[in-house]
């Protein structure tokens, strides 16, 4: 029988060992151009036209946003879709898991 605890350390090394949900990482994106630019979750909500709730769900990864809801969001931000999407890009590529180099024998 394993211990509570050790299940959920379990769970989290499996959940740091796999790559990000698509969700995730437009999260991230999207919380970072707003936190940089010191705006809170209701002004770019309330300018993306949708719910303080929702935007935070999307920022956290918990909902995947429609093409439409992202563009929104992005014009909320002053940004466009193709900016999103490269900075998208660039966390996809840092998040790649870096192959070993072996020591030669």
């Amino acid at each position: 029988m394993t211990s509570g605890v050790a299940s959920i350390e379990t769970h989290e090394s499996a959940e740091a060992a796999r790559p990000p949900l698509l969700r995730e990482v437009f999260g991230r994106v999207l919380r970072q151009e707003r936190t940089r630019q010191g705006r809170t979750l209701a002004e770019v909500a309330g300018e993306a036209g949708v719910s303080t709730q929702y935007l935070s769900e999307v920022e956290r990864g918990r909902k995947e946003a429609s093409s439409e809801v992202l563009s929104s969001v992005c014009d909320a931000l002053g940004g466009s879709m193709i900016e999103f999407v490269g900075g998208v890009h660039r966390e996809l590529l840092g998040s790649r898991p870096r192959p070993v180099a072996l020591a030669a024998a």
